[in-house]
C-alpha cells in the first residue's frame, strides 16, 4: 500500500484541524485523498472547499454524512429528505466518489424497527432522482447493531444491498470495518457486493479491547483485533480497488495528538497493518 492508497476522513484529526489544516497536513504527508464531514465543509463555506479540492487535485472518496431518514412525522421526514438534497449538492461540488449515508434508527416513541427500514428505503428513493441527476453514488454505510436504534437501522452489508436491489443503480455501499467486521457472512456479503458494482467506499480504523466508548474509541489499525488484510483482500477480490479511507473517532487517544504525528502513524500502520 502506498500513500497514494490512502484516504484521510478529517473526523480522524477534527479536533486537531479544520478542513483547509487537515488538507495541508495531508499535502506534507503525500496524501492526496480525503473525506470531510459536511460541518468542516460548512465551516470554511463550500465555494471555498471547492476551490481547495480543485487547485490540490485531490480525490474526495466520500462526503459524511447523508441519511438520517427516519422520523415520527410526515413533516420530519420530508425535511431530512430536503437536508440529503443539500448534502448531494454539496458532494456534487466536491466531486465526490459518494455521499455517504448513516440512514437514522428509530424514530422518537417507536419500537418498529421494519417501519424504520422502511422510512429508509423510502427517503433514498425520494432522493435519487436529484442524485442521478448531479452524478452523484449514494452509498449506504451499515453500522455496527449497537447502533440500530438511534444511529443507523441498516446493521449488515446485507440490509444495505437488499435496498440496492430495490432502488437500482446509483446506490451503494460504504464498507466500514469497524460496523462490519464481526459479521459472519462478511465474505458472502461483500462478495455480492462486488457482483452487483456496489462498493463505493472502504473505511478503515480498529476495533480496541477493551473499547471504552463504543462511539469515540476506535483504534489505530494494528492495535485491535480487526484482520484489517483480510478483509481488504475479499474487497478487492470483489472488484474495488479504491483508497483505503482512515476513520478514527478517539477522544482520549488520536484527537489528543499532533495531527502531523498522526498522519505519520496512520501511512505506516498502512504500509505494515494493512
Amino acid at each position: 500500500m502506498t500513500t497514494r492508497g490512502i484516504s484521510l476522513n478529517l473526523a480522524t484529526t477534527r479536533q486537531q484541524w479544520g478542513f483547509a489544516e487537515a488538507v495541508d497536513g495531508c499535502l506534507r504527508a503525500g496524501i492526496t485523498a480525503i473525506s470531510p464531514w459536511r460541518d468542516q465543509i460548512a465551516a470554511i463555506g463550500l465555494d471555498e472547499a471547492a476551490r481547495i479540492v480543485r487547485e490540490n487535485k485531490l480525490q474526495v472518496t466520500g462526503v459524511c454524512r447523508g441519511g438520517m431518514f427516519p422520523a415520527a412525522t410526515a413533516e420530519g421526514r420530508q425535511a431530512n429528505i430536503e437536508d440529503n438534497l443539500r448534502a448531494i449538492d454539496e458532494a456534487a461540488a466536491l466531486n465526490a466518489d459518494c455521499l455517504v449515508l448513516v440512514v437514522g434508527g428509530l424514530p422518537q416513541g417507536s419500537r418498529d424497527i421494519g417501519g424504520a427500514r422502511q422510512m429508509v428505503t423510502d427517503g433514498i428513493a425520494a432522493m435519487l432522482p436529484h442524485a442521478r441527476a448531479s452524478g452523484v453514488k449514494i452509498a449506504i454505510e451499515p453500522l455496527h447493531p449497537m447502533y440500530a436504534a438511534d444511529r443507523a437501522c441498516v446493521n449488515t452489508i446485507d440490509q444495505a444491498l437488499d435496498i440496492c436491489e430495490i432502488l437500482g443503480e446509483t446506490v451503494g455501499v460504504a464498507i466500514d470495518v469497524y460496523h462490519a467486521w464481526w459479521d459472519p457472512n462478511l465474505a458472502n456479503a461483500i462478495a455480492r457486493a462486488g457482483r452487483m458494482k456496489r462498493i463505493f467506499a472502504h473505511h478503515i480504523c480498529d476495533w480496541l479491547v477493551p473499547t471504552k466508548d463504543m462511539l469515540l474509541d476506535r483504534g489505530m489499525m494494528g492495535d485491535g483485533v480487526i484482520d484489517l488484510p483480510g478483509i481488504r483482500a475479499m474487497i478487492e477480490s470483489a472488484g474495488f480497488f479504491g483508497p483505503q479511507e482512515v476513520e478514527i473517532f478517539s477522544q482520549d487517544n488520536w484527537w489528543k495528538r499532533d495531527g502531523n504525528d498522526v498522519l505519520a502513524v496512520i501511512k505506516e500502520r498502512v504500509a505494515t497493518v494493512c
